[in-house]
């Protein structure tokens, strides 16, 4: 019976896809005003992604890309939190690992995309709206579940791992690996929040450490990778009386911006950041190839520790959505198309991700789902033959 649970269960745990959306911002008034066109056009009906050339034969046709979903720049943070993040947020709380990442060049939106202003609460991004809608559920699942919530908050810098959180940020942490576990950050300070003016204190310290400096492509450039992690306990009381767990983690990750020199005007310091950045973000498309490439075997996520951290992101026990973000205008087509061409890539890799959980309480509810399907076998056998029976009866 236990083997029949598992098969039937292997079943539903089909590998499931990172599932790609695409944003792009509207025109800034920089662009507009030194004349550059714009190259990118979005059928949100569809999906559908067409960039054109600036240098081609105007005869040429526009290069097309299908996502999971695409944003124009009519699009609102709640509309983009609501089809993206939610779902993903709704699963964590089930207990499953979810990671909602925004890449793209720099200066294209994804910090607006991940956090926005708080003020007015429309221009609210991803993470607050994540916070809001976290507490609101559990409002809403009354007594009968008790919940924990704690939350981290760590940035990668030239490759060094920081805790935003502790008093002296710019020491270096460890990773470590167990089975348990996976790869962890040791020593890193996390937090037990109970509402959502809490979670936005812990972020809003956080974010007073984290390294930003102006470059010629944005004026508050993130110079560092980080992510905001919030790990939400849930016990419920049984049929039997006893209690189970489940444990959800999620992950909410601003990249920085992957960048030219030549454009940014990046020297000494900001030099240094964006050769850094640009390494772990070439790592990071490395890793993507590799997961999707059925000849290799080896997937190099040990080549920096963004890749290291996200590995149960791409490829493991986690569900995963990435915002791929773009800028609309001619001057940054090679940008665009590059970060198209690794959206493209990132939507076929599978990921299996299972609900954590007491291994006692993933077996019963194994069994609970095989009885479930036996019975509407069952069911629908008797259903389907009970006609042809009574017939050859009489």
């Amino acid at each position: 019976m236990a083997a029949k649970a598992a098969a039937a269960l292997g079943v539903k745990k089909d590998p499931e896809c990172v599932k790609v959306v695409v944003r792009c911002r509207p025109m800034s008034k920089k662009e507009i005003e030194a004349n550059h066109q714009r190259i990118v056009d979005m059928d949100t009906a569809t999906g559908e992604v067409t960039i054109k050339n600036p240098d081609a034969d105007p005869r040429e046709q526009a290069k097309p890309f299908t996502f999971d979903q695409v944003y124009d720049f009519n699009c609102t943070q709640s509309g983009l939190f609501e089809t993206t993040a939610q779902p993903i947020v709704d699963s964590v709380l089930q207990g499953y690992n979810g990671t909602v990442f925004a890449y793209g060049q720099t200066g294209t939106g994804k910090t607006h995309t991940m956090e926005g202003q708080w003020d007015p609460p429309d221009a609210r991004g991803i993470i607050p709206r994540a916070f809001c809608h976290i507490f609101q559920r559990i409002t809403d699942s009354g007594n009968d579940q008790n919940f924990l919530v704690r939350a981290s908050f760590l940035e990668i810098y030239n490759e060094e791992v920081r805790d935003l959180l502790s008093k002296d940020p710019k020491n270096k942490l460890e990773l470590k690996e167990d089975v348990e576990r996976g790869v962890y950050v040791k020593d890193l300070t996390s937090y037990v929040v109970k509402g959502v003016s809490e979670m936005e204190n812990v972020l809003l310290a956080g974010k007073k450490n984290r390294s930003v400096g102006a470059t010629l492509m944005n004026q508050d450039s993130s110079r560092s990778h980080s992510i905001f992690s919030i790990v939400i306990e849930s016990s419920v009381t049984g049929a039997d009386g006893s209690k189970h767990i489940r444990a959800g983690k999620l992950n909410l990750v601003d990249l920085a911006g992957s960048e030219r020199q030549s454009k940014t005007g990046a020297t000494g310091d900001r030099l240094k950041e964006a050769t850094k950045i640009n390494l772990s973000l070439s790592a990071l498309g490395n890793v993507i190839s590799a997961l999707v490439d059925s000849k290799t075997s080896h997937i190099p996520y040990r080549d920096s520790k963004l890749t290291r951290l996200l590995q149960d992101s791409l490829g493991g026990n986690t569900k995963t959505v990435m915002v791929a973000n773009l800028g609309p205008a001619d001057y940054n087509y090679d940008e665009t198309i590059s970060t198209l061409r690794y959206a493209n890539r990132a939507k076929n890799i599978k990921n299996k991700p299972k609900i954590n959980e007491d291994p006692k309480d993933a077996m019963l509810r194994e069994f609970q789902e095989e009885i479930s399907r036996l019975k509407a076998l069952l069911e629908a056998q008797q259903g389907h033959g009970g006609g042809g029976g009574g017939g050859g009866g009489g």
